[in-house]
């Protein structure tokens, strides 16, 4: 992803500078073993609805691996409202917010949006991977408060994090289900192999209009 803040990596990634007319433009390569969304990409996911000033909320940002490259993505004019619970890990998100303007860290549990609903503007695509039993619960609600309709979800999903008893591909159904009873209409669905083990993405609109 072309660099927000050239001259800098944020988790020890390579950077190549591409001339381009005589200007230089420098990118960070994404790595997608380290990342869900960069696997879906190389995966062959047509759309994950960020685009140059893109608005997105990010649920489990961890320390902003793949914020960085989202953040990246929807550039000076786009935002990333990136939520994150873990403490440890937010100081990480925090810090590297500070160079990158467009990255809004929030310290909160994803269970709990209303904490945050005076940050969080309407945004275009949730994006989810919080490993998590009742994810999908919590990107409902996250949606309901901050998903403009006719927006879009990205969601990471790790089968055993949901339910380890049952085949990977059972538990990927079982969660596309919960999502269509929540007014999400899947379009895509992918396995992230050979970068992740039973991990899937699923891609897809909010309160679509009916066809008529």
């Amino acid at each position: 992803t072309k660099n927000m803040v050239p001259g800098e990596s944020v988790y020890g990634e390579k950077r190549v500078s591409v001339e381009n007319e005589g200007d230089k433009v420098e990118y960070r390569v994404w790595n997608p073993f380290r990342s869900k969304l960069g696997a879906g990409i190389l995966g062959g996911l047509d759309s994950i609805w960020m685009k140059p000033g893109s608005k997105v909320l990010y649920l489990g940002a961890a320390s902003g691996t793949t914020v960085s490259h989202v953040s990246d993505i929807v550039g000076p004019e786009g935002v990333v409202y990136a939520v994150e619970f873990s403490h440890r890990s937010g100081r990480d998100l925090v810090n590297m917010a500070k160079k990158r303007p467009n990255i809004v860290p929030i310290i909160e549990d994803a269970r709990h949006p209303a904490k945050y609903r005076m940050i969080v503007g309407m945004v275009d695509c949730v994006f989810a991977d919080v490993a998590q039993p009742d994810q999908a619960r919590i990107v409902a609600i996250n949606s309901h408060y901050f998903l403009k309709n006719e927006g879009h979800f990205v969601i990471s999903i790790k089968a055993n994090c949901i339910d380890s008893t049952v085949p990977a591909e059972a538990v990927f159904a079982r969660e596309v289900k919960k999502l269509q009873e929540e007014n999400f209409k899947p379009s895509e669905q992918l396995t992230l192999e050979p970068y992740e083990r039973d991990h899937a993405i699923v891609v897809g609109g909010y309160r679509m209009p009916k066809k008529k």
